[in-house]
């Protein structure tokens, strides 16, 4: 078990909190923050402790009979250059998910402060660009963003109170929402459902990710595919779920960057793929506050069944 991590902040919305830690991640080798909104009704709600989820630590018989209901886990990964405070700021996604008792929980992008050269030369490589992979690139080693966020962030979770991370799902945006899909496919039987807002979908075959995978998977293009969705998805032989998908008719990368109709042929048969194309809108949190309730009714209807 992670050591517990500390509390940064804590600011109240919806009659819930939204909560900023840090603590020191050992698969990526620094200290890492990350964002937790627990709705109100893990403030409200007791139930007794021998119906508690496994995820919650044990109580002492002679301590109290009653513990924090736990919520189910809600994880958005952030896109190029964001943080794990971007989404929090701007998504207003507490709205919804406060009304469904779902905890959400963002984290950062990349490793910091590694003092790797050239890390912080770019916007799309390095720091605030880890892609949700795991680096094979002897220099890029400690960055491990797959790992950190499928198996050491759930680890830490674990250490607060009220969170279920035995079910939880799993979304994202442009990079974080190619993270999603990857994670989803990789892990369909951790997360319960998955969605995106303009996700990466074939990375393999479009600029942002041939940068990345070659600088930290190497020349070996083969490798590539274990965290290129579209790819994933020809293997995927998991539940038949529904995935949703936002991208914007004036997001300039649609077409240069995303490629949306790929993932959704090489879906087909595979996942229920609801691909929106929203009318005027572009690759901007504008278009993600507008459509996040959609997403979080989407999460709902799996995390929230009896």
């Amino acid at each position: 078990m992670s050591a517990k991590p500390e509390e940064q902040s804590a600011k109240k919305q919806y009659g819930g909190w939204n909560k900023q830690y840090q603590h020191h991640s050992k698969t990526l080798g620094c200290d890492m923050k990350f964002s937790v909104f627990t709705p109100p009704a893990a403030d409200k709600q007791k139930v007794p402790v021998s119906l508690l989820a496994k995820s919650i630590h044990a109580v002492n018989s002679q301590e109290l009979a009653y513990h924090i209901l736990v919520c189910q886990v809600l994880y958005f990964l952030s896109g190029l250059t964001c943080d794990d405070q971007t989404f929090v700021v701007k998504s207003n996604a507490q709205r919804k998910a406060s009304e469904h008792g779902i905890a959400l929980v963002t984290c950062d992008t990349s490793p910091r402060g590694l003092n790797i050269d050239g890390e912080e030369e770019d916007w799309d490589f390095g720091t605030g660009a880890g892609f949700y992979l795991n680096a094979t690139q002897s220099k890029w080693k400690q960055y491990r963003m797959y790992d950190y966020v499928v198996k050491e962030l759930p680890e830490v979770l674990q250490s607060l109170a009220g969170l279920d991370v035995h079910k939880a799902s799993v979304f994202g945006h442009s990079m974080g929402g190619h993270g999603a899909l990857t994670v989803f496919l990789k892990n369909a039987d951790v997360y319960k459902s998955v969605s995106a807002f303009a996700p990466i979908t074939n990375p393999i075959n479009v600029q942002w990710g041939q940068k990345a995978f070659s600088g930290y998977l190497g020349d070996d293009q083969s490798t590539w595919k274990e965290y290129d969705a579209t790819e994933l998805v020809k293997q995927y032989k998991g539940p038949k779920v529904p995935v949703l998908i936002d991208i914007g008719t004036l997001d300039n990368f649609k077409d240069k960057q995303l490629s949306p109709e790929a993932f959704q042929k090489a879906a087909e048969g595979k996942l229920d793929v609801q691909l929106r194309l929203q009318d005027g809108y572009d690759h901007s949190y504008f278009t993600i506050s507008t459509f996040i309730d959609d997403h979080i009714n989407h999460h709902a209807k799996a995390l929230c069944k009896v």
